[in-house]
């Protein structure tokens, strides 16, 4: 009896804590872009201040901050694919581009989104197993290129990406030999689930 009230007691977490913990970074995410937003915003047109000046309730408007924020970044967006704002954009390209610190910084912030948000960008290109750090460990890697290899190099080496656990988006740049990697068959999503999830979720089998 008591291992199963424990075994519901753990069930009961482990359908909870997802949802809490989403809604919980939503929340606070919510919250701290309206704190850096809204103050920029005239009282004259803060819709918060409005309410609370005519009808003389303290009730905020969660969320607005962001739905401003959003609005902004569309009207900047739709700008800027036109002739005007692509000028404008070659020019600060330019411009940062001969500044010797932060034309890094940006260009590399700058590859890093267009690889993210781009639908057809191909960064992850199928999911293997390497042995790393040692022989007898394996990790799980993306190739992220395998036709330029290294020049100088006559090894049929391709670039995999190592990802960290549970964060998918930092890791490191291993050149390995093509003929030491497993190719596992497992989606991109599935395997940046397989990470986040630190091993625990993972590819449903078939039925033996």
């Amino acid at each position: 009896m008591f291992r199963r009230l424990r075994a519901y007691f753990f069930a009961g977490i482990l359908v909870t804590m997802p949802v809490a913990v989403t809604f919980t970074l939503a929340w606070w995410f919510i919250g701290w872009i309206d704190s850096k937003v809204m103050p920029l915003v005239p009282p004259s047109y803060n819709p918060v201040v409005l309410i609370e000046r005519h009808f003389g309730i303290d009730w905020g408007l969660p969320g607005f901050g962001l739905f401003l924020l959003v609005g902004i970044l569309t009207l900047i967006g739709a700008v800027t694919a036109g002739f005007l704002g692509r000028w404008l954009t070659h020019l600060g390209d330019s411009l940062i581009g001969k500044m010797p610190v932060l034309r890094v910084v940006y260009s590399a912030s700058k590859q890093i989104l267009e690889t993210v948000i781009c639908d057809q960008s191909s960064a992850f290109q199928r999911v293997v197993m390497i042995e790393y750090p040692r022989k007898g460990l394996w990790v799980v890697a993306f190739v992220t290129n395998e036709e330029d290899g290294l020049p100088g190099i006559e090894e049929d080496l391709i670039a995999v990406f190592v990802p960290t656990t549970p964060n998918p988006t930092s890791g490191f740049v291993i050149y390995v030999d093509r003929k030491d990697t497993r190719e596992l068959d497992m989606p991109v999503e599935d395997a940046v689930k397989l990470v986040i999830s630190i091993g625990m979720i993972q590819k449903d089998k078939p039925n033996q």
